[in-house]
């Protein structure tokens, strides 16, 4: 099957290490837990449509600012 969205494990590497924050940084700004977020990273859980929602908002938010570049990366 077909994936309808970007690899999130890579997704979220990616955003963290851009923007230089921990999983528990990122988890506070997108209104979940650090679990969450951790289980996303290691692959283990995919995020809602609600958090994937906010995950989207955020990346735009932080393209934005200048803060966060994924034009080189398959993820958007």
């Amino acid at each position: 099957m077909k994936p309808i969205h970007p690899d999130y494990p890579a997704l979220v590497k990616e955003v963290r290490r851009q923007l230089a924050i921990s999983q528990e940084d990122l988890a506070r700004e997108l209104g979940v837990s650090y679990a969450t977020v951790n289980r996303w990273e290691n692959g283990q859980a995919k995020p809602s449509k609600l958090a994937r929602a906010q995950l989207d908002a955020f990346c735009e938010r932080m393209k934005t600012d200048g803060a966060l570049d994924l034009s080189g990366s398959k993820n958007g």
